[in-house]
This record gives structure tokens, sequence and C-alpha cells, in this order.
């Protein structure tokens, strides 16, 4: 494949990396972006790029509760003027409430009834470009419940209650007191939307992310020219680290930044009365991944 301008430019947006280094990265890989990015960490000439937020979406993230079970739902819309709009955000909100009776899938979501209106969402999501004058879309959603506990949330930028343009949900299971159990959960949910970990536990990465993690780590530690038993014992010790950085459990806890989550839950189980878990989390951001080609979302 030809590598061209564009090709450059885009791989030095999400690396920050020069012009020449993207161009020979992505005429080595033959011209794959992914594959380039991972063949300058390898050099050390980038860190992992994150794609979430480099195209900008307007709209909102809402969120519901009702005890054991809350929903999320992103509503993307042209201008943040509309976004602003009364009506977006009742229908935004409305749309929320509607997630909590389905089980969370996209598809359940468009075709559940809104509260008191005797539309479904699709119908009124129509109806609604057609009033405001603007496209908008129900992009993606999702629900969790637990079977013990309670789900939390928090909203980040909240641009009315239970809307905003970041919004977690958290899964806490205990059988403990129920609302100091939700506010820990809530602790939980801001650490979330300002650490952003991809997995609750270690097991719960996907293991592409962690095959490839162990791929670059390898390339740059055969770089030291070390024997290869030092080799394996550095790729393990620069996964421990991916690990602590990238799962929950093992994250430092913002909330006090001096230990980790799993010993912030173990710590509160006494005053909460009971063993506690996070069983999953969820998290939408604004516009995250919007115009990237393969999106597929709403």
């Amino acid at each position: 494949m030809a590598v061209t301008a564009q090709m450059v430019k885009e791989l030095r947006e999400q690396t920050g990396v020069g012009m020449m280094d993207c161009k020979q990265a992505l005429e080595a890989t033959g011209g794959d972006l992914e594959a380039a990015i991972d063949w300058l960490r390898s050099r050390g000439l980038a860190k992992a790029a994150k794609k979430a937020g480099r195209v900008a979406a307007e709209g909102l993230v809402g969120v519901a509760e009702a005890g054991a079970k809350a929903a999320l739902v992103e509503v993307n819309s042209e201008t943040d003027f509309v976004a602003r709009n009364e009506q977006f955000q009742g229908l935004v909100a409305a749309i929320a409430k509607a997630a909590l009776q389905t089980d969370g899938s996209l598809e359940a979501v468009r075709k559940a009834k809104l509260p008191d209106a005797g539309k479904d969402v699709e119908t009124a999501v129509t109806e609604a470009v057609a009033t405001i004058g603007e496209n908008m879309a129900l992009r993606r959603s999702a629900a969790i419940s637990v079977d013990e506990g309670v789900v939390a949330s928090y909203v980040h930028a909240a641009a009315a209650p239970g809307l905003g343009r970041i919004g977690v949900l958290v899964g806490m299971r205990s059988p403990g007191d129920k609302e100091k159990l939700y506010a820990l959960g809530r602790q939980v949910a801001m650490h979330v939307a300002a650490a952003s970990p991809l997995a609750v536990d270690v097991g719960g990465l996907d293991p592409q992310v962690v095959a490839r993690e162990r791929a670059v780590f390898a390339e740059q530690a055969r770089g030291t020219g070390k024997p290869e038993n030092i080799v394996d014992k550095m790729v393990e010790g620069r996964l421990r680290k991916f690990y602590e950085e990238s799962v929950l459990l093992k994250q430092t806890f913002v909330i006090d930044g001096d230990r980790s989550v799993e010993e912030a839950l173990k710590a509160a189980e006494a005053e909460i009365g009971g063993p506690v878990k996070v069983s999953e989390f969820a998290v939408f951001r604004l516009g995250e991944g919007v115009g990237h080609e393969g999106d597929s979302e709403g």
C-alpha cells in the first residue's frame, strides 16, 4: 500500500512523532496504522496512542438509576447549542430512563417505550430531529445490574442532573450498608472517569491487548541486547507495570493517592459491613471514537 500524506498526518496526530519517522513506520508496516504505532513504540519513539476523543461529537451522555440497576446512553447531536437545549436534555434523560427497562442493548433501547410518552425511543428521536431541526442519533447504550448491592454512577461536566460529557456506572456487590456502599461506588466511578481503566481485573483484559503489549515490550527488551532469559524477566516486569496502569483494582485510587483501588475496597469492608466487590463498570465519553473508520456503534 502506498503511504499517503494523509496517513502520515494521522499517525503524527496520534503519536506526536516527527513526519519522517511516521512515514518510515508506515512504510515498514505496509500502511497499517495500528502496526505503525507499535513499530514506533517498540523503538521508543511513541507512547500508546489514545484514539478516544480525537474526533469530537456533540450531544450528551445520560445516566438513570434504580438501586440495583442503572443505565447509560449516549445521544449525539451536531452542535453543542442543541446539547444545551432543554428539549434535547429532556429527551436524553427520558431515553436513559427507558433503557432501565431493557438489557441495555442498543436495539432493545431503540424499541423501548419512553416514560409517559406512548412512543418508542426511535420514533421520539426521529420526531426530535424534525422539531429541533438538527440531526441526532442514539449512538450507544449499556446497563449494569447486581443481585446484591448497588450500581453507583458519576457524571462529569454535568449539563443537568444525570446528563454530561462523561458517564460512568459501577456495579458494587456487597451484603452491607447500601448507602455507604453507594458512596464508595461513586468514588470508584469518579476514579474510572479519571484513570480510564481497561478492565476490573487482569482476567478481564482483552487477550489481544495483552498480546500486543507483550510483543511491544519484548521487542523493546531485545533491543537492549540482553540474553533471552533476561528479556523474559524484563517483559514480565513491564507487563506488571501495564497492569498497574490499566486494571481498575491495581490502579492507585485517585481519591486518596496512597493505595490501590483493591486496598481501598478492602479497607471499607468493616464500615460497610461485609465483603465488597466491583462486578463491572461502564464508561461513555462523549464523541469517543466518532468518525473513525469501522465505528459502527449507533
